[in-house]
C-alpha cells in the first residue's frame, strides 16, 4: 500500500525516535503519564519502563470519567463512538483508513474493482467500519452487510457480484454451504478476516474453494495491529502501531520467541493508548517476511493471557460468567467450556447447582454472553475447585 511497509530497520527506527515522544505528550496532555520524561521515550525497549494500561483499567477510568476515561478528546469531537462489552466505549473518525485495514487489504490483493462483503458487526462496536474504512482506502466498494440473515447474504453476494468476503473466519463458510444448498454460485475469491481463529482445516476448505483467506489481528480499541499476506508466516506489525511481547500479567518484555502477552502502543494521534495489555498471546518470530515487508512478525494469535477468550468472534470475560451465576436459585457456579463443532465454535455452559431450569438459564446465558450455548447442569461439587470458569478445549495446533 506504501513505502512503509517495505523501509530499512534503522529507517523505521528513526520514525520511532521522532514520533513516540511526541505520542507520550500526547497522553500526557489528556491527564496521563505523569512524571515521565517523554523525550526519553524514543524506541520500543524505553517503553518498558512505563505502566502497562489494562482492560480493567481503561473499564475503571471510563465509569470515573465517561466516555473515553480522558484518555481522548471529548466525545463530540469524534465521528463516531462505539460500545464494545465490557462495556468499553471506543471513538472513531471518518478520516481515510483510521483503523489502518487498508495495508491488510492491499496485502490480500483488495482494491479498485473488488466489492467486499462486509459481514462484521455494524452494531454498536467498530468491526464494521474498521473493515469498510480500509476498503475505501484502497479503491473498493462495500457492502454493509453485518451479521445473520444468511439467505439475504447469499442472494446480496450473487446479485451484486461480490468479490471478497470480511468477516469472522467460520461464517463464510456458513453463506457458501447455503449458496450451494440455494443452488446459487458465489464470487468470492478473497477473505478477510479476524475476530477469530482462522485453523489450518478451515483455510485449507477456502484454499480448495480458491479462496485466498488471509486474516489480521485488530482489537475495537487500536485498530489492526498486525495482518497476513500472502507470505502466510506470521503476521507483519503495522507500522502504525509498536509492540512489545511481555511475560502475562507484568510489563516485563519476554525474550524473542518466547509466548508472551501483546502489549500495543498506538501512534494513532486522536487515540494515544500507550502500552495497552490486549491480553491476547503471542510471539515474535525472526527475520523479516518472505514477501518483502520488513516490519516485525508475531506468530498470530496464541491464545489468552487470562481467562478471558473469544467464542464465535464475541469476548466471553471471567466476570461475564459471574453475572451469569448471581442471584440464580439453586445455582453454585458456572463453566463456560469451549470446543468445536466442525469448523464453527460450540459452547457448553456448565452449570453445579440442584433444581435448575435449564430453558431459563439458557435464555440467560443468551442475555449475558450475547451467544447461544448448551446448557449442561450437574450435581453439586461436580465441578472442579480449580477457580476456572472459563476452559478453552479447541486445538489451535491442527
Amino acid at each position: 500500500m506504501d513505502a512503509v511497509e517495505f523501509q530499512p530497520d534503522e529507517e523505521r527506527r528513526r520514525a520511532v525516535a521522532r514520533d513516540l515522544p511526541a505520542q507520550v505528550r500526547r497522553a500526557q496532555v489528556l491527564g496521563g503519564l505523569a512524571g515521565v520524561d517523554s523525550d526519553a521515550v524514543t524506541s520500543i525497549g524505553a517503553l518498558a519502563e512505563l505502566p502497562v494500561l489494562r482492560k480493567a483499567d481503561l473499564v475503571e477510568a471510563q465509569r470515573k470519567a465517561p466516555p473515553f476515561g480522558g484518555l481522548a478528546s471529548p466525545a463530540s469531537t469524534f465521528d463516531h463512538v462505539f460500545q464494545s462489552p465490557g462495556p468499553i466505549y471506543e471513538p472513531g473518525l471518518a478520516s481515510v483508513d483510521w483503523w489502518r485495514a487498508g495495508r491488510f487489504l492491499t496485502a490480500l490483493g483488495v482494491g479498485p474493482g473488488d466489492i467486499v462483503q462486509n459481514c462484521f458487526s455494524y452494531h454498536l462496536t467498530p468491526a464494521g467500519m474498521i473493515l469498510e474504512s480500509g476498503a475505501r482506502a484502497v479503491g473498493a466498494a462495500v457492502v454493509p452487510a453485518g451479521t445473520g440473515q444468511t439467505e439475504l447474504q447469499v442472494r446480496a453476494a450473487h446479485d451484486i457480484g461480490c468479490t471478497a468476503y470480511g468477516g469472522t473466519p467460520d461464517y463464510l463458510k456458513v453463506i457458501i454451504e447455503k449458496a450451494d444448498e440455494m443452488g446459487v454460485e458465489l464470487g468470492f475469491r478473497k477473505a478477510a478476516v479476524s475476530g477469530g481463529a482462522l485453523f489450518p482445516s478451515l483455510r485449507q476448505w477456502y484454499d480448495d474453494r480458491g479462496i485466498e483467506c488471509l486474516q489480521c489481528y485488530a482489537t475495537a480499541d487500536l485498530g489492526v495491529v498486525a495482518y497476513e499476506s500472502d507470505a502466510r508466516e506470521g503476521m507483519i506489525v503495522d507500522d502504525g502501531v509498536l509492540v512489545e511481547i511481555v511475560r502475562p500479567g507484568t510489563g516485563v518484555p519476554v525474550p524473542d520467541g518466547e509466548v508472551g502477552e501483546v502489549v500495543v502502543t498506538t501512534l494513532n494521534p486522536d487515540y494515544p493508548l500507550i502500552r495497552f495489555a490486549t491480553g491476547d498471546l503471542s510471539t515474535v518470530l525472526p527475520g523479516a517476511s518472505p514477501c518483502g515487508r520488513t516490519n516485525m512478525r508475531i506468530g498470530g494469535w496464541m491464545g489468552r493471557a487470562d481467562q478471558t477468550t473469544k467464542i464465535k468472534g464475541m469476548f466471553v470475560r471471567p466476570e461475564q460468567v459471574a453475572d451469569l451465576v448471581a442471584g440464580q436459585p439453586g445455582v453454585a457456579k458456572a463453566r463456560v467450556v469451549v470446543t468445536r463443532d466442525g469448523e464453527a465454535d460450540a459452547m457448553t455452559v456448565m452449570v453445579e447447582g440442584e433444581g435448575v431450569d435449564t430453558a431459563a438459564f439458557g435464555k440467560r446465558v443468551g442475555d449475558v454472553l450475547k451467544l447461544k450455548g448448551r446448557v449442561e447442569v450437574v450435581a453439586p461439587g461436580g465441578l472442579p475447585n480449580d477457580g476456572k470458569v472459563i476452559d478453552d478445549l479447541r486445538d489451535y495446533g491442527s
